[in-house]
C-alpha cells in the first residue's frame, strides 16, 4: 500500500477584529474620570465651596495644608475675599476645612484626569499602538483639558474681588467645556471601534437622521449651558413650582423683560433664565420625539431606531429629575443627579450621531478619520 503524505492545512491569518480595544478602554476610563469630576464640581458649587482656595497653583497646589499654621494661612487668605466678609464672617476652622476639601478634591481630580490622559498617551505612542493619524485628535483632547484648567481659574477669579460668587457666564463656559471634552472623548473613542460590516457604506454617505442627531447633540450642549446659568444665579431656588412659574405657564412679558437693555434678561433676570431653561427642555424633548418618530420611518437598522427611542426615554427621565429638583428646592442629591444625567444624555446622543455617520474603522484597514 502506498503511503502518501497529506499536505499541511493552511489556515488564513485571524482577522484583527478589535485592534485598538486597549486604547479605547483607556479613553473611556478618562471619560469616567470626567464624569466624576463633573459630579464633584457640582457638589463643590452646591456646598458653596468653590472660592475657598484663592490661588491658582497648578503644581504645588496638589499638596493641601499639612499643619495648623498652614491651615490658618489658608483661612487668612479666604478672609480677604468678599464671600467671607459678607457671608461667612466668623467661620470656624472646621467649617472652612469642609468647603476647602471640596474645592481641593475638585482641583485634584482635574490633575488626576490630566495624569490619566498624558501617561498612557505617551506609553501607547511609544509602543506604536495608536491608530494611524489619531495623534492630532488626541493632542486636541489634551489641549482642551489644558484650556479647561485655565477656564476653571478664570471662573474662580470672578468671585475673588467684588462678587460673593462666581460669574454665571463663566460657570456656564466651564461646565459646557467639560461637556465638550466628554463628547469629544466619546467621539474619538468611537472612531477607534471596529465598524459593523453593514455600516461601512456610512463612511461615504451618512445614514438618514445623522443631521438631526448632530443638532440634538448641539441642543443638549445648549441646555447644559442654560442649566449652568440657572445654577449660577440660584434661579432654581426662586421659582419652585411646576408646571407654572409664579402662577403662569408663560410669565408676563413685563416680568421677563424687566431689565434694560432687553438682552441682559437672558443672563441676569432670574425669572427669564429659569423660563428659558424650562422651555428649552420642552423643545429638546419635542425635537427628540420627532427624531425618534422619523427614525422609525426611515432607518433600516433596528439599532438606530432603538437608540433614538432611548434618547427620548433618557430625556423624559431628565425632565422628571428636573421637576423633582425644583419641587425639593434644589436638594443636593437631586441637583447632582440632574447635572450628571445631562452628561449621560450627551454621551448617548454623540454615540447615536457617530453610529449614523459611520464612525469607526474597518478591521485590517486604517481607522475612520474623525
Amino acid at each position: 500500500m502506498a503511503i502518501t503524505a497529506s499536505k499541511p492545512e493552511v489556515t488564513a491569518p485571524k482577522r484583527a477584529a478589535d485592534a485598538y480595544h486597549p486604547v479605547r478602554l483607556w479613553l473611556w476610563s478618562v471619560a469616567a474620570l470626567v464624569f466624576l469630576m463633573v459630579f464633584v464640581g457640582g457638589a463643590t458649587r452646591l456646598t458653596d465651596s468653590g472660592l475657598s482656595i484663592t490661588e491658582w497653583r497648578p503644581i504645588t497646589g496638589i499638596v493641601p495644608p499639612l499643619s495648623a499654621e498652614g491651615w490658618e494661612a489658608e483661612l487668612e487668605k479666604y478672609r480677604q475675599i468678599p464671600e467671607y466678609q459678607r457671608i461667612n464672617r466668623g467661620m470656624s476652622m472646621a467649617e472652612f476645612q469642609f468647603i476647602y476639601w471640596w474645592e481641593w478634591g475638585h482641583r485634584f481630580l482635574g490633575r488626576l484626569v490630566g495624569f490619566a490622559f498624558v501617561v498612557p498617551l505617551i506609553w501607547f505612542a511609544a509602543r506604536k499602538a495608536l491608530p494611524p493619524r489619531s495623534m492630532p485628535k488626541l493632542l486636541g483632547l489634551l489641549a482642551l483639558g489644558g484650556l479647561q484648567g485655565f477656564i476653571g481659574w478664570w471662573m474662580v477669579a470672578s468671585g475673588l474681588t467684588e462678587r460673593v460668587d462666581v460669574s454665571q457666564y463663566r460657570l456656564g463656559v466651564h461646565l459646557t467645556m467639560a461637556a465638550i471634552i466628554l463628547a469629544s472623548i466619546a467621539w474619538v473613542a468611537q472612531s477607534m471601534k471596529p465598524l459593523e460590516p453593514a455600516l461601512e457604506p456610512r463612511r461615504e454617505q451618512a445614514a438618514p437622521g445623522a443631521t438631526m442627531a448632530a443638532l440634538l447633540a448641539v441642543f443638549v450642549l445648549l441646555q447644559i449651558f442654560l442649566g449652568a446659568l440657572v445654577a449660577g444665579l440660584d434661579a432654581g431656588l426662586t421659582y419652585t413650582t411646576w408646571p407654572l412659574m409664579d402662577g403662569d405657564f408663560i410669565p408676563p412679558m413685563a416680568k421677563l423683560f424687566i431689565q434694560s437693555p432687553w438682552y441682559l434678561n437672558f443672563g441676569e433676570n432670574v425669572l427669564m433664565v429659569q423660563f428659558v431653561h424650562r422651555m428649552g427642555a420642552y423643545a429638546l424633548l419635542a425635537f427628540a420625539l420627532y427624531h425618534a418618530w422619523r427614525m422609525r420611518r426611515v432607518a433600516n437598522d433596528p439599532k438606530d431606531r432603538k437608540m433614538a427611542s432611548a434618547l427620548v426615554i433618557a430625556l423624559l427621565i431628565q425632565v422628571l429629575i428636573g421637576v423633582v429638583t425644583l419641587l425639593t428646592q434644589v436638594e443636593v442629591e437631586w441637583a447632582l443627579l440632574h447635572q450628571f444625567w445631562a452628561f449621560v444624555i450627551l454621551v448617548v446622543t454623540v454615540l447615536h450621531w457617530a453610529r449614523l455617520t459611520g464612525r469607526g474603522y474597518v478591521p485590517d484597514s486604517e481607522p475612520e478619520q474623525a
